[in-house]
């Protein structure tokens, strides 16, 4: 065999050498865990957001328009107040912290609009820190011959659904107030609002 021959079989194996080598090395990078086409720029799924205390179900200090929800079907008494007001009483309920919370609802069934300016009560700083509200209720418990007042913070803000708008003839507002809890063996409470008649409420948890 010529040198010359020689030469350019030794050439052609070491290309082919070349182009194998790279073959390999291409191979291992596509197996190397490389992301797929079209995902450039892609992100691993971030972590769920940690549950706020709404999500929880914790109670909500700064929202008082209306307390935890109620079947609205249920009826647990009614009352009535002056110019056709009707308040119906879905839940009276012990809480775990040793609150007793009050909810309804109050519908306007006269012909004239009704405000709530008279349900805050007559004491001058509670109702001027909590306008339009149900700050005014109170609880009877006769066997324990004790009153109890709509609980309220340091600044006297009430724990109680504030600012009711006016209601119109035939319109309805929730509302819900929250008191400290009669003692386990009290059952029912006798319930008084300015401007409504006296209901006794039974008290279930």
């Amino acid at each position: 065999m010529s040198m010359r021959r020689i030469t350019t079989t030794r050439r052609a194996m070491t290309a082919v050498s070349v182009t194998a080598a790279l073959a390999l090395a291409l191979a291992g990078c596509g197996d190397d865990g490389g992301e797929e086409p079209g995902n450039e720029g892609s992100s691993a799924p971030s972590a769920p957001a940690s549950p706020s205390a709404e999500d929880k179900g914790e109670p909500q200090q700064e929202d008082t328009a209306a307390g935890a929800a109620v079947d609205p079907n249920v009826k647990l008494a009614e009352a009535r107040g002056q110019g056709g007001l009707v308040l119906v009483f879905n839940e009276a309920k012990r809480d775990s912290g040793g609150f007793l919370t009050v909810q309804g609802e109050i519908t306007n069934e006269g012909d004239k609009v009704r405000t709530a300016s008279a349900w805050a009560g007559s004491e001058t700083s509670i109702v001027q820190k909590n306008p339009n509200s149900v700050a005014g209720a109170t609880l009877v418990d006769k066997v324990g011959k004790k009153r109890y007042y709509v609980l309220r913070d340091t600044d006297s803000r009430c724990l109680c659904t504030t600012a009711i708008s006016s209601l119109a003839p035939g319109k309805s507002a929730p509302i819900f107030m929250q008191f400290p809890a009669p003692p386990q063996g009290t059952t029912e409470v006798d319930f008084t609002l300015p401007t409504f008649a006296t209901t006794s409420l039974k008290i279930s948890g």
